[in-house]
């Protein structure tokens, strides 16, 4: 089923009106409506409302250029300005299908209900209203049921929403508690080294003697490491000679 609320084109019809009014706004108005200049076609509008309230055409139509800029309160008050004199008009079965289109808007689905049975009552075989009547019964039942679909479609976007902010929240606490682990290790290298530093300060304490005693070793050492130095240098000495001598 078509959601034609949301893509129907919203009629713009110049009624005749009940009472002599200039139509020159009217007109002006239509011609930039059909540019989709919809706030200068508002102000038109509104001039031939303030010439005649009760003129069909200017309320009519005044309220298609609010709806097409999402003003929908403010379109179910121009319909509710001419709601005597629009319905027994010939046209009276597009004023009552751009009142239900407006109820959609609005949610208020028993009047749209109600608004496109009253547009089929006086055209039946307009399709796109046999369809948005059928689309807001559904709509009605739903909410009846305490669902809805759009409004079930809003919640599952709020509860997305609402879980994607879990996550993300989760993640950050994650985040949060592997930079604490991460500084934790970081105290722990940090207190490593410094006991190291201080170990490698508490050298054990020895008397001059054996103190003596290692440094003695210690220059047997070089002197035996010394003497293995010079007899490889004789050697090799002997070795380029011979060679030399070849």
């Amino acid at each position: 089923m078509r959601r034609l609320i949301a893509i129907l084109i919203f009629a713009v019809l110049c009624l005749p009106s009940m009472a002599q009014v200039d139509r020159h706004e009217v007109r002006a108005g239509n011609r930039k409506f059909n540019k989709k200049n919809y706030p200068a076609a508002e102000i038109d509008y509104r001039k031939a409302v303030l010439k005649d309230t009760s003129s069909v055409a200017g309320q009519y139509n005044l309220s298609s250029a609010l709806y097409r800029q999402e003003d929908y309160q403010g379109a179910q008050n121009a319909l509710d300005a001419i709601k005597d004199n629009a319905p027994v008009h010939r046209n009276a079965s597009d004023y009552y299908y751009n009142a239900g289109d407006v109820a959609l808007q609005n949610k208020d689905y028993a009047a749209a209900v109600e608004a496109f049975r009253q547009s089929l009552l006086r055209n039946p075989g307009d399709l796109d209203a046999k369809e948005n009547y059928i689309y807001a019964k559904k709509m009605l039942e739903n909410q009846q049921n305490g669902g809805g679909g759009q409004d079930n479609q809003d919640n599952q976007q709020n509860q997305d929403q609402q879980d994607n902010q879990d996550n993300q929240q989760n993640q950050d606490n994650q985040d949060q508690q592997d930079n604490q682990d991460q500084n934790n290790d970081q105290d722990q290298d940090n207190q490593d080294q410094q006991n190291d530093s201080q170990d490698q300060g508490r050298q054990p304490q020895i008397s001059e003697q054996q103190a003596q005693q290692m440094l003695q070793a210690i220059q047997a050492q070089e002197k035996k490491t010394q003497d293995k130095v010079n007899k490889e240098k004789a050697a090799l000495l002997q070795s380029k000679q011979k060679e030399k001598n070849w």
